[in-house]
């Protein structure tokens, strides 16, 4: 919130008074005394306001002050018991760092300071609401606690059933990302609002320590639905690596730092079901797994595979493949997947790391949006275009990466259809 500054406009009256002395007549103005200023104390107003009653789960202390800034918050709760609370990066709010308690009292002391140092300090008072008898909107965190992820992992919030347009500013507001060193970035909605990504405009530095709370327990979402859970995570970017897939010469360029420490036959998704061209990320890794596609169009085959990782929600893996291996940079014979050797297939597994970017090319299809994690699949220019909240002018500008400074950046700020089994 912008603070305004009140000028105080002090009228000052000067009177001359005529003296005589010896028969001559001289005016002499008196000493002036200015009228003592009077500086007001800052105006502050707060939300929830006193009293109220039924407040949501996830209120947020929200002061609006003229004439002086916030140097103060507490928040109690009806037993005394200081709770904790942040201010977000902007300053507009104060938001309890745990959900706020069903039918529970909570009162807030809020100061304001102005530039003279008088103060104003007010309370509010007010009751949550009971339980909510609202159908949850079930949301899903895809970025877990104490993991190394690769350079492209991209934070994922996914909501079943998805969040109508009209809602989604206000579920953005309740994410929080916050990254050591600071590395800005935006909140971008699938267009069905089944998900929505967060990411820098460039990949993460390897070392940042990223922080997400997906604050949505208790939090109205529309009319008809309440959010149903508070969810945080805490997690570090490992080395940098990418996989590069051309489908016109059939291999697999595996880089490290940039530089390119394996060359991998491939064989992709045959004409009848290709495999995605896009920029894709590693979301799972397995050992061992079972593709089962039966009942699924082009489908109807159960197999075992080995060291599979996933790249989409519809069915898109890497994997050992020894039954293509003849095929595998010459010809296209799988069911979408990338199929490598069982050679390779274990090698690759202890090279990379969910988070990573896959880049195809040059196949039959484009990556759908949505269809993994595709944050990258797009422009940053086209990216925040999908913010349901105002971007920064200067980072819609995509700047240039810069070195990192030691302080840190906040922003704020089933899941997807259910993943598929099939691969091949």
């Amino acid at each position: 919130m912008g603070l305004r500054r009140r000028m105080v406009l002090v009228a000052v009256t000067v009177a001359a008074t005529p003296l005589v002395l010896g028969g001559c007549t001289t005016e002499r103005r008196a000493a002036v005394r200015p009228a003592e200023q009077v500086v007001p104390s800052p105006e502050l107003t707060l939300t929830p306001a006193d009293l109220s009653r039924d407040v949501p789960l996830s209120a947020e202390v929200v002061p609006l002050v003229t004439g002086g800034k916030i140097t103060a918050v507490r928040l109690v709760d009806d037993t005394g018991t200081l709770v904790r609370a942040e201010p977000r990066e902007d300053g507009t709010a104060w938001v309890p760092t745990t959900p706020l308690r069903p039918q529970h009292t909570y009162t807030a002391a809020v100061t304001a300071t102005g530039d003279s140092g008088r103060t104003t300090t007010r309370t509010t008072t007010f009751t949550t609401a009971a339980a909510s008898t609202k159908p949850q909107v079930s949301s899903t965190l895809y970025f877990a606690d104490k993991q190394t992820y690769g350079t492209a992992m991209p934070v994922t919030v996914g909501f079943d059933p998805p969040i109508a347009r009209a809602a989604r500013a206000d579920v953005q507001r309740r994410l929080f990302v916050t990254t050591n060193p600071p590395q800005p970035g935006a909140w971008s909605w699938v267009d069905d609002g089944s998900q929505v990504y967060y990411r820098a405009p460039d990949f993460w530095r390897p070392g940042t320590t990223i922080s997400v709370r997906a604050g949505l327990a208790g939090l109205p979402i529309g009319k008809n639905h309440i959010g149903d859970a508070d969810r945080t995570a805490t997690s570090r970017i490992g080395r940098q690596v990418a996989l590069e897939v051309d489908n016109a010469t059939k291999q697999m360029r595996v880089l490290r730092d940039g530089k390119l420490i394996r060359r991998i036959p491939v064989s992709l998704g045959k004409r009848s079901t290709p495999t995605s061209s896009g920029k894709m990320v590693i979301m799972e890794k397995h050992q061992n797994t079972t593709f089962d596609t039966r009942g699924e169009p082009n489908g109807g085959y159960v197999v075992n595979v080995k060291d599979a990782q996933r790249l989409t929600w519809g069915g898109e893996f890497i994997h050992g493949a020894p039954w293509s291996v003849s095929d595998q940079g010459r010809r296209n014979v799988s069911h979408g997947c990338t199929n490598i050797s069982a050679a390779n297939a274990d090698w690759l597994m202890n090279v990379t790391q969910v988070g990573d970017l896959v880049t195809f090319t040059g196949t039959e299809v484009r990556l759908q949006p949505g269809n993994g994690w595709t944050a990258w699949n797009t422009s940053w220019g086209q990216f925040v275009k999908g913010s349901a909240l105002p971007v920064p002018a200067d980072l819609r500008l995509a700047p240039a990466p810069a070195p990192a400074p030691p302080a840190r950046a906040v922003a704020g700020g089933v899941p997807t259809p259910g993943p598929s089994t099939s691969g091949g």
